[in-house]
């Protein structure tokens, strides 16, 4: 094999691998979504499946694409004053997969999470998993939040959570309806 051959390769698969690395920002953003639908009275109040927190991150990401799904579901333009307009960083992009808006370093994402003890895989039934916050997740959450900066993520994650605690089908289906540019686009596309 020629060495420019060899070297553009090397360029590729690194660039895949930086596609699946987890980062900081990202591990947050997931652990303060875990967290908040973790928090509810139920003491066994979680996430349930990676299908629904893809989906509840698309809205997370993407504050346009949660203003359109509380106005379907007929909210006022006062309650939905919380979310904003900011732009998603290139490098945040999702990508279309098989089951709508997906990021290819959710595998590693959670399992940052769960290896360093701030999330726990719990059994919802006899075949789906959930996530929920640990103590120490749940402790990190309180120090992420004196950041300011996390105030607009946490108040979507709540509203999140009141508006959109449904099945990870249900949002799967709820996006496809309201965003068609995302349903006929092919896989790998950026959202």
């Amino acid at each position: 094999m020629s060495t420019a051959l060899e070297a553009r390769r090397a360029r590729r698969i690194a660039a895949e691998r930086e596609r699946y690395r987890p980062s900081a920002e990202g591990a947050a953003r997931l652990l303060l979504l875990i967290d908040t639908f973790s928090r509810q009275k139920s003491a066994t109040a979680n996430l349930e499946g990676r299908t629904k927190l893809a989906k509840l991150d698309f809205f997370l990401r993407y504050p346009e694409r949660l203003t359109v799904a509380l106005q379907s579901k007929g909210l006022s333009p006062e309650a939905i004053a919380v979310v904003t307009e900011e732009e998603v960083p290139i490098d945040e992009r999702m990508v279309r997969y098989r089951y709508g808006p997906w990021d290819p370093s959710y595998y590693s994402l959670l399992g940052s999470l769960i290896g360093r003890g701030l999330v726990e895989v719990v059994k919802v039934n006899s075949r789906g998993l959930g996530y929920r916050s640990t103590a120490n997740g749940a402790s990190f959450v309180e120090r992420l939040l004196e950041d300011e900066s996390w105030d607009e993520y946490q108040a979507r994650a709540t509203l999140l959570r009141r508006h959109f605690d449904i099945s990870g089908e249900n949002l799967k289906k709820l996006v496809y309806s309201l965003f068609p540019d995302i349903s006929g686009s092919s896989w790998g596309r950026s959202i």
